[in-house]
This record gives C-alpha cells, structure tokens and sequence, in this order.
C-alpha cells in the first residue's frame, strides 16, 4: 500500500513585526505596526531606553506591512492605510521595514527546515512547502512528530514562532497554517474536510481573491462548504470552464500539486510607493534619485541571485490609481546598474508624465543564469539625446533628470 502524501506548509507568524521584537524586546505584548519610513526609526535616549514613533502621528498614504497579534486584535492589519489604522490603535508603535534583516532570517528559518527535510519549495519570505511523506516516522503519527520537529528547528535557528498545517495536500495545508496562529500545529484527519475546513469562509482558499469571493457571494455562496454544495455547471457558467472547475475540486479539497524544490524566477523587480503623489518637474530631483536607487538596487538583486536580464521594464501608477507599463529589450543580457538605468529611463519617454505619481518601479525580465552566460555584458542601450518632455496645458518641460548618467553599482 503506497505511503499517504504529507504536505507541510511552515508559515511564520506576523514574521516582520516578530523579528523587530527580538531587536526591540521591550516591545513585546505591545501593539506594534511595521511600514513606517526612516523617520520613525526608534530614538536613542542617554539612559539607554528608547523613544517610539506612534501611529498616531502618522501624517501620509502609507499601508501597513504587517503587525504584532495585540494590534490585529485591535482591527490593524496588513494592507490597511496607515491613517484608517492610526484612528483604531492611535498608541500603536510605529516602525520601518528593515527588509535586509527580514531576509536574514528568512534564510535561517529556510536553512533549518531543509537540515530536517530537503524537498521544500520556497514560497516567499515567511512560508514554504515541505513534502514530508518519506521523512521517517512521519506515516506513524500523519506527520505530527516531524511537524514539531521543524517548529522547533525554527526556533532554535531564529527565536522566532511559526506555524505548521500537515495535511495530503498542498492546498489544505495552507489552510491549515492559519487555523491556529500563532505557533500552532494543525493536522487534518482524512474524516476533517467537512468539520474544519467548510465551515470556513471561501476567500480562505488560496486563489480566491477579492474578486471572486465577491461574485460568489452574490450568488449567495460564502463559505468553501457552500462553493462544495454547488453544482460544478453552475459554476463553470458564472466563472468560466477552468476556474469553475478548480473551485469545484479545491473546495472539496483535492490539490495534485507536487512540492517543487526549484523553478527559475521569470522576472525581479523592486518599486516603491511616494508618501505623497510627486510631479515629474516638480518633484524632478526626488524622483531621479528613487529612480537611480531602485535601477541600483535591481541590480544588486540580480547579482545577489546570480541572474542576467535581457528585457527591462518600468510600473508606473498615477494619482488616479491607473498602471501602466512599458519594457524594452537589450541586444544582450546585462546586471548593469547603469544600463538598466538607461533602459528605464528610455522606457520612461514612451509615457505621459503629466498626471501626479504614486509609485515607481523597475522590472528585469528574460533572465538567464550567469552559468548560462560566457560573459553578461553591460550593452550601452541606444540613445537618442534630445531631452524627455512633460507637456501641461500652456507649457512644455524638459527633463534632464530621467537623462543624468547613472552611478555605477
């Protein structure tokens, strides 16, 4: 009788906001929200303590990256605006990202899984997926040794809590992860479907979004048993023939994906969003400078991964919360700063610039290993030297900002 498939999802818990309480633990038990900028880092006093910004004096359009347990419990999540966030926990700690050191621990906490079970598939910063199926032991309890095990490796490895769903499948283990954070090890008997998991509200399934959980509940259907009940034709013909038929089969918890140890990125980007909507000549000299640092820092990240780009792109999105993009492709494949640079910026002239801005961003795509490569090059991207313009009724300006050579990374 062949072996039964265990899936774990491992899921660390409120992992940004976690891993500023090992650096501030006189935090903990506190309301604390991550997503400020440099001007709230903590202030050193001279008797050593430290002085906290607090959400109440935040002033911005700034979202919330994510936040302790005692500030969820007060309506403050993440993705919520800083300044609704600040009206339901106004003596919240406020702090920045610190994204170098999320990574860091993201690389420990990952290091430890794999030192207890190899086949992990990396799913972002604070998750990933573990097949467990032919761990020893792992068949006698349905995985629930090995799961401890693993929260306890994180734990050494980090100081850090993170919670384990165990279950045959990918799909319900990522379910299962959340249903008793923080720090908790769930398991799904074969008999649990119907106890645990339809009970369960229908956005709870990973890939049903905002969207779709909004057209099925105006169908009347809200939970993942309700999406269970439902004929399979009914919603093929409100969602079309593929999602109708996943929503079918992933509500009754059938998932044959495999844990992939390894896929090739098909694009690294980095992009920011302004506090305040900036103007392309008015904010010319702001905006130049993120705009160099983000083409820098893409280009470290390449590096730091060991990827080339042929296709470089920009993500642009105005006051009126439209995108747009645009990419161009290199004659070569390149991790240049400064070609990147170039390429974005030529990318920029092929956009109306006259609307205010809320974020900026810079793609590399068509990647290809360095291993593939004999010898990435950084291929000076034809120019044409006449200045970009921003064209506002009654006036025409030139932009030499999206024009000045870029430092060298």
């Amino acid at each position: 009788m062949p072996a039964q498939r265990l899936i774990a999802h491992l899921d660390m818990d409120a992992f940004y906001a976690s891993v500023e309480l090992l650096r501030y633990p006189e935090l903990r038990g506190q309301p604390v929200v991550i997503g400020g900028g440099r001007r709230h880092q903590p202030i050193e006093r001279a008797d050593g303590s430290r002085e906290y910004a607090r959400l109440r004096s935040y002033t911005g359009r700034g979202v919330i990256t994510t936040s302790t347990y005692e500030a969820r419990a007060l309506g403050v999540h993440s993705g919520m605006g800083m300044m609704k966030a600040a009206a339901l926990a106004p003596d919240a700690v406020l702090l920045p990202c610190d994204f170098d050191e999320y990574r860091t621990y993201s690389r420990l906490f990952k290091a430890a899984a794999r030192a207890l079970a190899p086949l992990v598939e990396d799913r972002g910063i604070d998750e990933i997926y573990i097949d467990i199926t032919d761990l020893p032991g792992a068949q006698a309890d349905a995985g629930r040794a090995v799961g401890q095990a693993l929260k306890d490796a994180v734990r050494t490895a980090t100081g850090l809590s993170c919670s384990v769903g165990i279950t045959p499948n990918k799909l319900l283990s990522k379910i299962c992860s959340d249903l008793d954070k923080p720090d908790g090890l769930t398991l799904l008997a074969p008999d649990g479907l119907e106890a645990r998991i339809w009970p369960l509200a229908a956005k709870k399934v990973n890939g049903i979004g905002p969207k779709a959980s909004e057209k099925l509940a105006t169908l009347g259907i809200h939970s993942i048993g309700e999406v269970a009940a439902a004929e399979p034709a009914m919603l093929i013909r409100h969602f079309g023939n593929s999602f109708g038929a996943w929503l079918h089969e992933a509500s009754h918890g059938r998932d044959e994906r495999p844990v992939v140890t390894f896929s090739e990125p098909k694009s690294i980007s980095r992009e920011t969003t302004f506090e305040r909507d900036l103007h392309a000549v008015r904010d010319r000299s702001e905006l130049g400078a993120i705009f160099t640092q983000l083409c820098v820092l893409l280009a470290g990240d390449l590096a730091r991964k060991g990827y080339a780009s042929k296709t470089i792109g920009i993500k642009l999105r105005f006051d009126d919360f439209k995108s747009v993009t645009r990419d161009l492709s290199l004659p070569a494949h390149t991790l240049d700063a400064a070609t990147i640079r170039r390429a974005a910026g030529e990318c920029l002239k092929r956009v109306d610039l006259t609307r205010r801005l809320r974020l900026l961003g810079v793609r590399a795509g068509a990647l290809a290993t360095l291993a593939e490569l004999v010898a990435p090059q950084a291929v000076p991207v034809p120019m044409k030297r006449e200045p970009l313009s921003v064209r506002e009724p009654g006036a025409a300006y030139s932009l030499p900002l999206f024009e000045e050579p870029a430092p060298k990374a």
